[in-house]
C-alpha cells in the first residue's frame, strides 16, 4: 500500500493542477506581450532610411554593406530615401550624406 501511494504514475498530473491556471494565465500573458511592445517601440525619426523593426533593420542595412560593398550600398540607399539618409554599420546609427 505504501508504494503503491510513492508511486508517480498513480496520480494523475491534471488533478494537481487547479482549473483557475487557465484563466490566470492569459492576463499574464496580455502584461508580457504589452510591456514586449513597450520594450521594442523605438520614436520615428524625421530623417528617412530603413526602419528599425525590432533590431531586423539594422541587420539588413548591416548586411546589404558587407554584401555591396560601401559604394554600392549608399548609391542604393540615396536612389531609394534620397540624399540625407539614416542607416546601421555595426550597430551603429550612421547617416549617408551624398548628393
Amino acid at each position: 500500500m505504501v508504494l503503491e501511494t510513492l508511486n508517480p504514475m498513480h496520480y494523475n498530473i491534471t488533478s494537481l493542477v487547479p482549473d483557475t491556471m487557465p484563466v490566470a494565465t492569459v492576463p499574464i500573458l496580455i502584461l508580457m506581450c504589452f510591456l514586449f511592445l513597450i520594450w521594442n517601440h523605438e520614436e520615428t525619426s524625421s530623417i528617412p532610411g530603413p526602419g528599425y523593426c525590432m533590431g531586423i533593420g539594422p541587420l539588413l542595412s548591416h548586411g546589404r554593406f558587407l554584401w555591396m560593398g560601401v559604394g554600392n550600398a549608399c548609391n542604393y540607399y540615396n536612389k531609394t530615401y534620397g540624399e540625407f539618409v539614416r542607416v546601421w554599420i555595426s550597430g551603429e546609427e550612421t547617416f549617408i550624406i551624398s548628393k
